[in-house]
C-alpha cells in the first residue's frame, strides 16, 4: 500500500474527525472548518507519511494543532461584536427531543476545561487508547490518563450540578411539569 486513496480516507474518517473538531470548537462552522483545513494538509503534506498505518494519528494530531493554533489567533485578535438578530427557538420534533440527554452531556463535556476535553473526547467519542491519544496531543500517556481521570470527575460533577438543576426548576412554583 504505497498510496492511500483520498476519497477513501476521507469517507473513512470525516465523521470521526468533524465530531472531534466539534467537541473541541463548540461550534458547527468550525469544526467544518477544521475538518476541512485537515484533509486540505493531508492532501498537501500527506505524502511525507511514512507510516500509511497512522494516517488516522496524523488527522486527529493535525486537527488538534489546527485548534490550538486557531485558539492562540483569537487570543491575538479580538473580534468586535455585531449585533445580531434574535430567532425564535425551533419546534422540536420527537427525535430532537430523544436527543436532549445527549445534548446536555455534550454541553456539559463543552464546559469541562480544554485540557481535559480533548483526551475525554478522543477517548469515549473517538475510541482512541490512550496511547494514540498520547500521539495525537503530543504529551505523556501518564498526562492523558491524568487528565481523562480529572476530566471524567469535572463532567461527573457538572452533571450532577445540571441534573439538579432540572430537578430545582420543576419543583419552582409554575415550573415545568413532566
Amino acid at each position: 500500500m504505497d498510496e492511500l486513496d483520498p476519497q477513501l480516507l476521507v469517507e473513512e474518517h470525516y465523521h470521526a474527525l468533524y465530531r472531534f473538531a466539534f467537541s473541541l470548537s463548540r461550534a458547527e462552522s468550525e469544526a467544518w472548518d477544521l475538518t476541512q483545513q485537515t484533509f486540505y494538509l493531508w492532501a498537501k503534506k500527506g505524502h511525507q507519511l511514512r507510516d500509511l498505518s497512522k494516517v488516522k494519528t496524523w488527522l486527529f494530531t493535525t486537527l488538534y494543532h489546527e485548534f490550538l493554533a486557531g485558539r492562540r489567533k483569537k487570543e491575538r485578535f479580538v473580534d468586535e461584536e455585531i449585533n445580531e438578530e434574535h430567532h425564535a427557538a425551533p419546534d422540536l420534533s420527537p427525535d430532537a427531543v430523544n436527543e436532549l440527554d445527549c445534548a446536555v452531556v455534550q454541553e456539559a463535556l463543552h464546559q469541562v476545561k480544554e485540557q481535559y476535553r480533548a483526551p475525554l473526547a478522543l477517548f469515549y467519542l473517538q475510541s482512541n487508547s490512550y496511547k494514540e491519544i498520547a500521539e495525537i496531543l503530543g504529551v505523556p500517556i501518564g498526562t492523558v490518563m491524568s487528565r481523562i481521570s480529572r476530566g471524567k470527575a469535572d463532567l461527573r460533577k457538572l452533571l450532577v450540578k445540571s441534573e439538579e438543576s432540572v430537578v430545582l426548576r420543576k419543583n419552582l412554583p409554575g415550573g415545568q411539569k413532566s
